[in-house]
């Protein structure tokens, strides 16, 4: 499909100073590129080396280029075509009103069970490391001196970034010196405050200069471990597969198939993606022709850092948990990986240590070894924090937009569901409620459910979208991988459902029950969805013809 940037895009026509602000391409890369990488492209990786890493490098790279990139592209340009509007707006014009109120419900799922698997992620790498959460501080910080620097005093943008990047370095180096120690709860309460107010204020605030110093971040992580990960010569002693079941979810066997879009998301691809691309990305580009490298690009960057990841924990993973104990052999790896590594090196410490070993083994050895550690460090806890931010946003978003309704006959509960600061506490609090069980194995999975439940299906909505806006005879380019994925997706919650969650419920009843109901809820409006998919897609079919 081709762009036109004759075409003025929303940034510009409705340019309102809060969420339509048109941006520089390389601020706005670095914005979608650090609210969509999040954590997942490094925390799913190191799961699925349970399986070995050959699967799990494989999923990555056929993930990525068929169905992760296309995604993201066709998420972007649709939403671009349509105002701005979210990829749920795009699919209840072109399918159906239904269709349209099923993908709301749907996104307001995955965004709640976001925070929590997130919020998660973050509170336990702040209390494992504490000078990573007082180096995020710092750089808040830095990111809003960065955003006065940008936007109201104008000063030359390349200054500007040089001085933003001696701030982020600074901010790293200080966090190591004054770090913060405080309990799992309090940080819950405070990431719980946190996120609502950078749901709330306009994005060219924190937003656009936190992320763009956060794409700083990713991008000298990205240079060393990628260096690292040529130069260092290592033997990969981990071993290539193990079983098509090891033990992940749960204590339960997981099969790969269906079961490797609930371990490996971002990385591969996430529905997630769809929702930042459509939600605040489209609002920000500046031409059309910035959707290539911002949309595709970014994905395919995002496959580099779950390549790295995964040679990192081949490559080393083996020798710190041998090293730690728990009996963990080769042979016994599909049986032991998951419980010996969240017993000694719990989800991101694995890939910290992992990467800080492997930088330590090259040239590269004369960087400080608690530098290395706190920049790993960083690259999960800064990235969460902005999938974090970000999905809150979001969550306001949808919530305005299913509230819409109400509006006529209602317009007092409408403006009260509506306000920004409401629509920003009620995600927070139902997320952060479920991240406080601190029940990791299944708050992941339940998120990847979710999250891989409307890549599906937004991949489908781009297939319609393609077929009747745009008339192509290139329709399967997107038809086959999203049919695939639904495929997979539809049978990855069928096994959630039946062989984890019964287990949870009975070790943590209220966060088993909680999320079960989420799970036959998505169940239920992914049936209905691919009823109206179909019928859309026959008719358009009809209608071409």
């Amino acid at each position: 499909m081709n762009c036109c940037d004759d075409n003025e895009t929303p940034a510009k026509t409705h340019y309102d100073g809060v969420d339509y602000i048109p941006a520089k391409k390389s601020v706005l890369f670095g914005h979608h590129f650090a609210s969509i990488a999040g954590a997942a492209p490094i925390i799913g990786p190191v799961l699925a080396m349970a399986w070995g890493w050959v699967p799990a490098i494989l999923w990555v790279w056929l993930g990525n280029i068929f169905m992760g990139a296309v995604h993201d592209y066709l998420a972007v340009m649709a939403s671009v075509r349509y105002k701005g509007k979210s990829i749920q707006f795009v699919a209840s014009d072109l399918i159906s009103e239904r269709t349209g109120k099923t993908f709301y419900w749907l996104v307001f799922f995955l965004l709640v069970l976001v925070i929590a698997a997130f919020g998660a992620v973050v509170t336990g790498m702040f209390i494992s490391n504490p000078a990573v959460a007082s180096s995020y501080i710092f750089i808040i910080l830095s990111a809003l001196l960065l955003g006065v620097m940008l936007y109201r005093l104008k000063w030359n943008f390349y200054l500007s970034t040089v001085i933003g990047i001696a701030l982020l370095i600074l901010s790293m180096i200080a966090g190591i010196y004054f770090p913060i120690k405080l309990s799992w709860n309090t940080w819950i309460v405070i990431l719980f405050l946190y996120i609502i107010i950078a749901a709330s204020i306009p994005v060219n605030v924190l937003l656009q200069p936190r992320d763009y110093l956060n794409s700083w971040l990713l991008y000298a992580g990205l240079l060393i471990g990628g260096v690292a990960a040529i130069f260092s010569l290592h033997k990969l002693t981990a071993p290539a597969f193990t079983a098509f079941a090891p033990i992940i979810s749960n204590g339960k066997p997981t099969p790969f198939w269906p079961a490797i879009v609930l371990i490996i998301a971002c990385g591969s691809l996430s529905g997630f993606h769809s929702l930042v691309g459509s939600g605040t990305t489209s609002k920000q580009i500046s031409k059309e022709s910035d959707v290539l490298p911002i949309g595709y690009g970014s994905m395919l960057s995002e496959g580099l850092l779950s390549t790295i990841v995964i040679i990192a924990i081949a490559g080393f993973g083996y020798g710190l948990l041998k090293k730690a104990g728990e009996g963990l052999t080769i042979q016994n790896w599909a049986q032991k990986y998951t419980s010996s590594m969240m017993t000694h090196y719990p989800k991101a410490e694995m890939f910290t240590n992992s990467y800080t070993a492997m930088v330590k083994s090259t040239f590269l050895r004369f960087i400080p070894r608690k530098i290395i550690t706190v920049l790993a460090g960083m690259w999960v806890a800064s990235f969460a924090l902005t999938t974090l931010d970000t999905t809150n946003r979001l969550a306001r978003y949808t919530i305005a937009e299913m509230a819409r309704p109400l509006k006529k006959n209602m317009h007092k509960l409408y403006s009260f569901l509506t306000d920004k600061w409401i629509a920003s506490v009620i995600p927070a609090a139902l997320g952060m409620w479920l991240a406080w069980s601190k029940n990791f194995t299944v708050l992941w999975p339940s998120f990847s459910t979710a999250n891989q439940l409307i890549a599906s299906i937004a991949l489908l909505t781009g297939t319609i979208w393609l077929k009747k806006k745009i008339k192509t005879d290139k329709i399967k380019i997107s038809l086959i991988p999203a049919t695939i994925l639904w495929i997979t997706v539809t049978g990855a919650i069928i096994w959630f459902g039946t062989v984890v969650l019964p287990s949870t419920i009975a070790e943590s009843p209220v966060t088993g029950i909680s999320v079960l109901i989420i799970e036959m809820v998505m169940f239920i409006l992914n049936i209905i969805f691919i009823i109206d998919f179909i019928k859309s897609y026959r008719e358009a079919s009809r209608e071409n013809e």
